[in-house]
């Protein structure tokens, strides 16, 4: 656990962020049926949690990472939270997109992003890593170097941890979904009881709910 980990978990569950409801179900757009869901862009509307998370990554960046030369924020969740912590950093800050834009340049990387420099990613949530590891090829193949990536929150499924990986991307985040479950006890947001689904959940998220 990183010193940032409980007080981020504690702070997305108090503004909702993280909600969880095993007795409920959500219904991602995957498919899956999952006790809980996080949409890590209701942090921007709190300044608390926002000033907080912007200075943990801050901080993470330049303990980790001296030497980088630009941020990037991966669309949509994190393309805020990236250009805060660049703003804070005094570095450029560029953004990539999901599918490059169908006019135009036709930009998949909007900002300027010069071949060689080295880029500190900037994600809002991990879940399997697709959608993030598919931003880390563009800037690669924009000829950038991808020193590592930082993100708020992880779900910790064991796919997304062999795809990072694979891709040889150091991962950084904030709190993950073991101490969130820590943080959501002591707090009260869940009972003991509902400690085993929210496990079982994690364990095989494809298959969990299914009857």
């Amino acid at each position: 656990m990183n010193q940032y980990s409980l007080t981020v978990a504690k702070q997305l569950l108090d503004i909702k962020a993280i909600r969880l409801q095993p007795n409920d179900p959500f219904t991602w757009a995957s498919g899956w049926k999952s006790p809980i869901y996080c949409d890590n862009r209701k942090a921007l509307s709190y300044s608390e949690t926002r000033t907080y998370i912007k200075k943990a990554f801050a901080d993470i960046a330049k303990q980790k990472y001296s030497d980088f030369d630009v941020v990037a924020g991966v669309a949509t969740g994190a393309i805020a939270q990236g250009a805060l912590v660049a703003d804070l950093l005094g570095k450029p800050f560029v953004y990539v997109r999901s599918s490059p834009k169908n006019h135009g340049l036709e930009n998949l990387i909007e900002g300027d992003l010069k071949a060689g420099q080295k880029v500190l990613v900037i994600e809002d949530l991990i879940s399997t890593g697709g959608s993030s590891l598919k931003a880390v090829e563009a800037l690669r193949n924009a000829g950038a170097e991808v020193v590592g990536m930082l993100a708020i929150f992880t779900y910790g499924f064991k796919v997304s941890e062999e795809a990072f990986k694979a891709a040889n991307v150091e991962l950084t985040t904030l709190s993950n979904y073991a101490d969130m479950i820590e943080a959501a006890v002591e707090q009260g947001y869940v009972t003991k009881a509902d400690i085993e689904a929210l496990k079982q959940w994690r364990q095989s998220p494809e298959t969990w709910g299914v009857k």
